[in-house]
């Protein structure tokens, strides 16, 4: 059986091109599990995964439960807001204190950029990263990949946007490092203060016109205004931002071509995107929810069979 080159999911500037086509081939078996009528698989029987989110999420983690569900695990999952964390215990002590429970894997949302790494460092479980501070999320950036190829047969050679809150976004980030170990070509776009001084060092071009990166790529991927990060005023108004930036059916139906509209939620509707573009064929959101999952799965199966 062919192994991932990693023993956690820390980003994907850790992982190789080989390791992103196996999840993937891992991902369609899973695919077919969760659209059959049972949708369980004793994969995993004998695994324990712990998800320990510092930040709130809804989706990551319904997602990662799910996944971990539809394998046959046994999940614990643990919230810091009512956890010792607030009683100033550290981070390797609550995670060791978990773990003494016979966990063989830990999920770990948290605030701090490094943070996934760092607890790779220090504990011996298998670690998932899903998210630290606007770092990197890599299962997120492993399902857009995959819903591209599936909507678009591949992701090579194809030319994706990422519009929107680039500086504070982890989305982007394994985005862009995701799509590049693919083959794909990446622009961003959206106000020049939230587009971070470095992007260029990563081999990605801005594009400040929105309507010229729409004509230009095949996929948009669309990021809300990560507003929770935001510290001070980045652009004047939301109004103006979403003049600018918001993609609604007009200007999508005046390009001379189809895009597809990707956004990993929440969205901000009348934002980044009206209703109808978010409801339109062109918009594969709700695709991306179903490919979480099965990615997710795969993620954690290939994983957890590295686990002695």
């Amino acid at each position: 059986m062919k192994e991932l080159s990693v023993n956690h999911l820390l980003g994907i500037k850790y992982i190789t091109p080989q390791d992103i086509d196996l999840i993937f081939e891992t991902a369609d078996q899973f695919k077919e599990v969760i659209n059959r009528p049972i949708k369980k698989v004793p994969s995993l029987r004998d695994i324990t995964i712990a998800n320990i989110f510092f930040e709130n999420s809804t989706r990551t983690k319904l997602s990662f439960e799910l996944a971990q569900k539809r394998l046959s695990a046994d999940v614990i999952s643990f919230s810091a807001a009512q956890s010792s964390v607030k009683k100033g215990e550290t981070l390797i002590d609550t995670v060791n204190n978990i773990l003494s429970m016979k966990v063989d894997m830990v999920v770990m949302r948290h605030e701090r950029p490094g943070a996934a790494y760092f607890l790779s460092q220090n504990v011996k479980a298998s670690i998932v990263n899903a998210g630290d501070g606007a770092h990197e999320h890599p299962t997120q950036a492993l399902l857009d990949s995959y819903t591209i190829r599936e909507r678009l047969g591949g992701v090579a050679g194809k030319k994706v946007v990422i519009v929107g809150d680039i500086l504070h976004s982890r989305v982007a980030l394994s985005n862009i490092f995701a799509l590049q170990m693919q083959g794909a070509e990446v622009k961003v776009c959206g106000p020049k203060t939230l587009i971070p001084k470095y992007i260029a060092s990563l081999g990605v071009s801005v594009e400040p016109n929105l309507r010229k990166a729409l004509e230009w790529c095949d996929v948009a991927n669309m990021l809300r205004v990560q507003n929770e990060r935001l510290d001070v005023n980045y652009f004047p108004s939301t109004r103006e931002y979403s003049q600018q930036y918001g993609v609604d059916k007009a200007l999508l139906d005046s390009l001379n071509k189809e895009i597809v509209i990707m956004h990993p939620g929440p969205i901000n509707r009348g934002v980044e995107i009206t209703s109808d573009v978010a409801d339109s064929q062109q918009s594969v959101i709700l695709d991306q929810v179903e490919n979480g999952v099965a990615v997710r799965m795969a993620v954690i199966y290939l994983l957890a069979s590295k686990i002695k």
